[in-house]
Order: structure tokens, then sequence, then C-alpha cells
């Protein structure tokens, strides 16, 4: 990335959790705009990798532990204006639940046919080949 980057705060994480045919979402109690549901996600801490920061959001957010596969992309986030890595991950142990009561209102394991529903202004291209790829 350039040095393009409209602020400096630290970028975001975002992980893509497919278990079972369906994609884990998240919906934040504080929405960014349209931004109500998206997928398990947070700033990268100074020093972290980005696809570590994935892994350890999850792990906060909703309790699962999740490892990753590997990172589908990034780009500058049209909404927010932030720097926004994208990860693709498996789920390693336990049962995803709302562990961040503060962060997190709800969390719903989606079928690749409703993600419309939850995200009506479309996904990230690399993400959305991915889901295409792996949501049979």
């Amino acid at each position: 990335m350039t040095q393009q980057n409209a602020d400096e705060r630290p970028g975001i994480a975002a992980a893509i959790v497919v278990h079972e045919n369906r994609v884990l979402m998240v919906r934040r109690r504080v929405s960014e705009g349209q931004l109500s549901w998206q997928f398990p996600a947070g700033e990268v801490e100074p020093g972290e990798a980005r696809e570590d920061a994935a892994v350890r959001e999850t792990k906060e957010e909703t309790g699962l532990d999740v490892a990753a596969v590997k990172l589908l992309g990034e780009r500058i986030h049209p909404k927010t204006g932030r720097l926004m890595s994208y990860t693709a991950c498996k789920v390693a142990g336990g049962t995803a639940y709302v562990a961040d009561t503060d962060e997190l209102a709800e969390l719903a394991w989606v079928a690749l046919a409703d993600i419309p529903g939850y995200v009506p202004y479309g996904l990230f291209e690399p993400v959305q080949q991915h889901l295409d790829a792996t949501l049979r």
C-alpha cells in the first residue's frame, strides 16, 4: 500500500471463517454507517501480522478458535476509509458465541445465498470469490 492512507489509524483485520458451508458474521452494537453485519474484525496491534490479528479478534469477539488459511486481499474500505485486510480462516475448536458483549449484539452462520440480506452493498471481490468457491 502507498502512503495515501487517509489517516494513520491502525489497519483492520477481518476473519472470513467458513465452517459447514456457512460463513461467520457478527452484528456490532454500534454500526459504522451502513456496516451493521460484518465479519469478525478489529485493529491490528503494533508488530502483529494481519493474519494473527484476524485470528485474535475472532477469539476475542466470538470465543471461537480459528486458524488462518491465507490472506485474501486488502483495500481501503469504501465506507470507513480504513485499511482492511481479509484472511480466510478455518475453525480449529470451540463454539461461536457473543463473547464480547460490549461490541457485538449477535452472530450468525450465514449461507452463501443469504449473504446479500446481511451485506446488501456487496462484498470485497476477493472475499466474494473465496466464498463462491468454498460455500457449495
